[in-house]
């Protein structure tokens, strides 16, 4: 018995001690550039891993203020609130006609789907930069709203797909029987029956686009429609020649805190709705 104990003790303790492990060397960074948002550039230099002596706010003021991130966060709002509408709204009656309507080429639709999932987005970046040039789109948040749906929408698909094939079929036939079309069964019964498959996908995708940098360089060129990740960029820049090292780690909270709250509150949905979703059948 007292071996067995023994045993059970052990195993706990290797798998919990790497995750602790991996626990601390992941807040650490935070917590340290979280206390520097709050100390003057003499406190950073003369004793950077310690407290600030006075809590200094300024600094959020300024990021906030002097580098433009009050505009650049609003940016960041409304291209992941815009991408995330745009990807379910394409993505829901897309993984039904897969999932429930069958027709010729259904499957090899799906498969297409699926083999996009499986290629970089940066093979994309050139060839749209040029259509989107063409189209007038350039340097436009709308522009930028429809790249990032596009970029989800398989992997929306996939896992929309799954949660549908859960539903039984007998709900659509007695709708069918009734008179029911399949534009309002979708809309009264599919969607309601998936919306935490639906959930799901917009919690992650709304983290993906407001973390998304490349795209966002690539496409946007004037600063008042810059996005976070470009404001903050351009902040890291200035602070190697102003040394306002505090004024970028508060630029660096204003833009982490929201989505670490989101995951915080949200992970146990996002868990399920990725276990539920991911398997056919």
């Amino acid at each position: 018995m007292r071996k067995t104990h023994v045993r059970h003790i052990a195993v706990k303790a290797g798998i919990r001690v790497p995750l602790i492990i991996w626990s601390i060397a992941v807040l650490f960074p935070i917590i340290w550039m979280l206390i520097g948002s709050f100390k003057s550039n003499a406190e950073i230099y003369a004793s950077p891993w310690g407290l600030p002596e006075v809590w200094n706010f300024s600094n959020y003021a300024d990021a906030w203020n002097n580098f433009n991130l009050n505009s650049s966060f609003y940016n960041s709002v409304f291209v992941t609130v815009g991408g995330t509408i745009l990807t379910i709204f394409l993505a829901v009656p897309t993984s039904y006609a897969l999932e429930r309507i069958k027709f010729k080429g259904s499957v090899l639709l799906y498969n297409t789907y699926l083999a996009a999932m499986m290629i970089p987005m940066v093979l994309g970046w050139i060839p749209l930069f040029f259509l989107l040039m063409d189209l007038n789109l350039l340097n436009s948040l709308t522009g930028l709203i429809i790249v990032y749906a596009m970029s989800q929408i398989p992997f929306s698909v996939f896992i929309l797909t799954g949660f549908m094939s859960t539903i039984p079929s007998d709900l659509e036939e007695a709708a069918a029987i009734d008179g029911m079309s399949p534009y309002r069964m979708l809309l009264t019964i599919i969607t309601p029956l998936t919306m935490t498959g639906i959930i799901t996908i917009s919690i992650m995708n709304a983290i993906q686009f407001w973390n998304e940098y490349f795209m966002a360089l690539i496409f946007l060129n004037t600063e008042n429609k810059y996005t976070l990740g470009l404001a903050v960029d351009f902040m890291n820049s200035e602070a190697q020649y102003t040394n306002a090292w505090g004024t970028l780690f508060a630029g660096l909270i204003i833009a982490t805190i929201p989505v670490i709250i989101a995951y915080a509150i949200f992970q146990r949905r996002i868990s399920k709705g990725m276990t539920e979703g991911a398997v056919k059948g």
